[in-house]
């Protein structure tokens, strides 16, 4: 079996993604791979993070690993708030900090149109590549539902009557853009492993 290492310290990523691939790759976290590091996310854009979380770990392993950035656009708030999304409210990346504010600002506007976006940087081989997946929907008024972490209780997802955190892993991986960029990544390793 193909493993690959995963440039993240967040186990909620790790076992969405891990979902997402299934069992034709093994995901190895971080902590796993015996790397404990914090690796900043100074850029101004997802792809630009997602690059330098790789290529910092693939320099630290000499392995094939790859990373993602994802983030939360809401169409009224001019894609806010994107590459900040995990320290949206401050640098304690407080979940509930972050829904707060987005909430508050949301209060004066009727549009609340909003996509979640993830791109994946692939180091595979000493090449870079790159996958994106997006997921369309809106945040609701109040939060509902228990599962899943960030941003999950106030985005409906298009196409759907429930929000991220009233679904389980299984639904949500129907129509998360982690698996989108997810699905992508596995073609290619397949064609790469045949």
């Amino acid at each position: 079996m193909v493993s690959i290492v995963f440039a993240t310290n967040n186990a909620d990523k790790v076992k969405e993604i891990q979902s997402a691939i299934g069992d034709q790759i093994e995901v190895i976290s971080l902590s796993d791979a015996g790397i404990d590091i914090d690796i900043p996310e100074p850029h101004p854009t997802l792809r630009q993070n997602a690059s330098a979380k790789s290529r910092t770990i693939a320099s630290l392993t000499g392995r094939n690993c790859f990373s993602e950035d994802s983030g939360l656009e809401v169409a009224s708030l001019d894609g806010e708030p994107g590459v900040l999304s995990a320290r949206y409210a401050g640098d304690e990346k407080s979940f509930d900090k972050n829904i707060d504010k987005l909430l508050a600002k949301l209060s004066f506007h009727k549009d609340r149109s909003a996509r979640f976006r993830t791109v994946i940087s692939l180091i595979w081989e000493n090449e870079e590549y790159f996958f994106e997946g997006i997921c369309e929907g809106v945040i609701i008024g109040a939060r509902a539902g228990r599962n899943g972490f960030g941003y999950d209780p106030v985005f409906m997802p298009s196409g759907t009557n429930r929000t991220f955190a009233e679904m389980n892993l299984d639904e949500k991986n129907r129509v998360s853009h982690r698996r989108k960029a997810a699905d992508k990544l596995v073609q290619f390793l397949i064609e790469k492993t045949r």
